[in-house]
């Protein structure tokens, strides 16, 4: 389920009621993404009288739409109570996209355990054996409302407590209890009455970090990680009695005090807003603040596990993820793409001297090179990055190349050996079947390199080498930048391991000089925009669209298809023009819309042919060509022409029509692609 979590925690700073609340909704209107149909939060209630002992009561307040009608909603049950301070107050927000359920209130987040609220959890991700778990509930008398998987959470929280052998367990105990029996992918935030001003979160597989701001300097930056077997990262700790299963705590308090007037925010994205200070929560870790003091605790530690986990800083500054005078984050970043491409090449190629240095691979070099393949893995666009690089990738490394979707890859049980090399390229770095896919890997033994955007995300961590790809924050809804920074990655990873051979120098030479005027070829391209959006003027309300290409522009038409699909709601088809007569030739006809690529390189002419059989069929093909290309553009219905560059980077220049072309056809459909958000889970 693709969902965005937002959760606010206030510890000895007071605070009123309207400000938590804006605080809430402002991070859900921050995470804010094209699709969700719901939207939650879960705040403690105002006290109904002077003398009511009742105040840990836990409100949820639920609305189908988007976060607009959610706070419109807050403030109309809450108007009285609005001036109200909290010293210290811990409020749930969430936005959700159905999958289980109806979109409704009551299928929305927050999912509670009972009608007292006592126990309640905002939920990113799918609970896999929630049925068997549902039914044993029902069976022991819970009853369930909604249609979802999480609902099963707080219920078991709750079946949890009731049957806790004596009032000392503590709330993170309750939920290690919870999270052994569930499983699938999920980031989790538990509220509970019964623990007020505490706030407990876990992860597996799904993203999750805990931003935090202090009114003072942070008296550490490293928080110790606590193990059921006692292992810790100090010899000096003592088991507290009152647990009845060893719990070990560091004798220096110091070390988990964070600071005595504290924010923590949890979330699964960047919160550069409220901080730049945020911890990265891996597999399995249980985050516990009680009393302002931040700990992290896991059932088990496992080998060469790091005990510590550090509070990282983040570079980002604000207007990097603000939309500025754009329409929408996706076309902001769509035309960030020449100064991305431009980071993402920094520091590694030096045009003086035609030297590729990938500073986080070069250690592993002389083993890559003795390797018996690579073994590309990611998902969607990551994937369609590895497409599009691996006819340049086979040429320059003289390797056998395989690319996989990670889901079919774990699928079928692929067989890896020590000596293959395996990339895993993600966003995100928190993609959840290329985690698996990674983790697939390593127990058998391969070297594992990541390319992803996000420092500190989980394939980050676990590869064994990687390059981040510096593209900066991709907050709109479908990749766009990440995808062509991931492009020159890949091509910049061949470039270096072919350095040595004097056979591919000429190449080399060739495909590094056009990576030095990429930038201002992509600028070229993106000043057709107004052409791109007269022909999404014609197309808008067409049912279905074709993209075809072959050679190093078929991920293109792949890439491009999919962009229309999520933007547009659009039906659209990636074929590989070698492929036409095959099947494909019988969609053709003079109302069947076909976007067409062919450009001057080695498949030049196939690509010809097929634009023959297109035209014979009465079809009217749309053509992205090179400039003054009179062949191609004499059996055009439409032309867009694009600045000729070395055929292995052409699908960078071709990509980017196609990417202008769905956001003006969302946009024309009535679709909101201003929303800020990110889609992968």
């Amino acid at each position: 389920m693709c969902v965005r979590i937002f959760a606010y925690l206030n510890y000895q700073v007071p605070r009123t009621r309207k400000e938590i609340f804006e605080t809430l909704v402002t991070g859900l209107q921050r995470l804010e993404y094209r699709g969700y149909d719901s939207a939650g939060v879960a705040v403690d209630c105002p006290k109904k009288t002077a003398t009511d002992t009742t105040d840990n009561t836990i409100c949820l307040v639920k609305k189908k739409g988007k976060v607009k009608a959610l706070d419109e909603e807050l403030y109309k049950k809450y108007s009285l109570e609005l001036d109200e301070k909290l010293c210290t107050h811990f409020g749930l927000a969430h936005t959700r996209w159905a999958t289980h359920g109806e979109p409704s209130a009551v299928n929305s987040h927050p999912q509670r355990s009972d009608k007292d609220n006592e126990f309640v959890v905002i939920h990113n991700g799918i609970i896999t054996n929630y049925k068997e778990l549902k039914e044993y509930l029902i069976n022991k008398g819970y009853e369930f409302e909604s249609e979802t998987d999480t609902e099963v959470i707080p219920k078991l929280m709750k079946y949890v407590y009731d049957n806790r052998e004596n009032r000392g367990v503590t709330f993170s105990k309750l939920v290690e209890r919870v999270i052994k029996q569930l499983e699938g992918a999920f980031a989790l935030v538990f509220k509970s009455r019964h623990f007020p001003g505490e706030a407990v979160a876990t992860r597996r597989g799904s993203p999750l970090l805990i931003g935090v701001r202090s009114e003072h300097e942070l008296q550490t930056e490293h928080i110790p990680v606590q193990y059921n077997s006692g292992e810790l990262c100090s010899s000096f700790c003592l088991p507290l009695s009152s647990y009845t299963e060893p719990r070990w705590v560091c004798l220096y308090n110091d070390v988990i005090i964070i600071s005595t007037h504290v924010h923590f925010l949890f979330t699964h994205s960047a919160i550069i807003e409220h901080t730049n200070k945020v911890l990265y929560m891996e597999d399995d870790d249980i985050a516990v603040v009680t009393e302002g003091r931040l700990s992290i605790h896991r059932m088990n530690r496992q080998a060469g596990e790091d005990p510590v986990r550090a509070i990282q800083t983040l570079e980002m500054e604000m207007q990097q993820i603000m939309k500025g005078n754009f329409e929408a984050f996706m076309q902001k970043e769509i035309f960030e793409q020449p100064e991305s491409v431009v980071n993402t090449m920094r520091g590694r190629i030096c045009f003086d001297t035609n030297k590729v240095i990938l500073g986080g691979l070069k250690d592993h070099l002389k083993e890559i090179k003795r390797c018996r393949r690579l073994i590309m893995i990611g998902c969607g666009t990551s994937f369609h990055a590895a497409v599009a690089t691996r006819q340049i990738l086979e040429e320059l490394t003289e390797l056998p190349v395989m690319v996989e979707l990670a889901s079919d890859f774990l699928d079928r049980n692929t067989p890896v050996f020590r000596d293959d090399v395996c990339f895993f390229i993600s966003q995100s770095g928190e993609t959840a079947d290329t985690l698996m896919a990674l983790r697939y890997c390593k127990e058998r033994g391969a070297l594992t390199v990541g390319i992803t955007n996000t420092v500190g995300s989980s394939i980050c961590r676990e590869t064994d080498c990687g390059v981040h790809i510096n593209a900066g924050p991709e907050i709109g809804v479908a990749s766009t930048k990440a995808y062509t920074s991931q492009f020159v990655a890949l091509i910049m990873f061949a470039l270096m391991l072919s350095e040595d051979r004097l056979s591919l120098q000429k190449r080399r030479l060739e495909i590094i000089n056009g990576l030095k005027v990429l930038p201002e070829l992509i600028k070229k391209v993106l000043s057709l925009d107004e052409k791109i959006k007269a022909i999404a003027q014609e197309l808008f309300k067409q049912r279905s669209l074709l993209v075809m290409g072959r050679g190093f522009n078929y991920a293109t038409c792949l890439e491009g298809a999919l962009k229309i699909k999520e933007i547009t709601y659009m039906h659209s088809e990636g074929i590989l023009a070698g492929e036409l007569k095959h099947g494909p030739l019988a969609l053709i006809d003079k109302y069947m819309p076909v976007i067409m690529i062919i450009m001057r390189d080695a498949c030049y002419v196939k690509c010809q042919n097929a634009l023959q059989q297109v035209t014979a069929r009465s079809g009217r093909p749309i053509i992205l060509c090179c400039q003054d290309d009179p062949e191609v553009t004499k059996n055009a219905y439409k032309t867009i022409e694009l600045p000729h560059t070395v055929d292995c980077l052409q699908g960078i220049l071709s990509v980017i029509p196609l990417q202008l072309l769905s956001f003006h056809l969302a946009v024309l459909r009535g679709y909101d692609v201003s929303a800020r958000a990110r889609r992968r889970c």
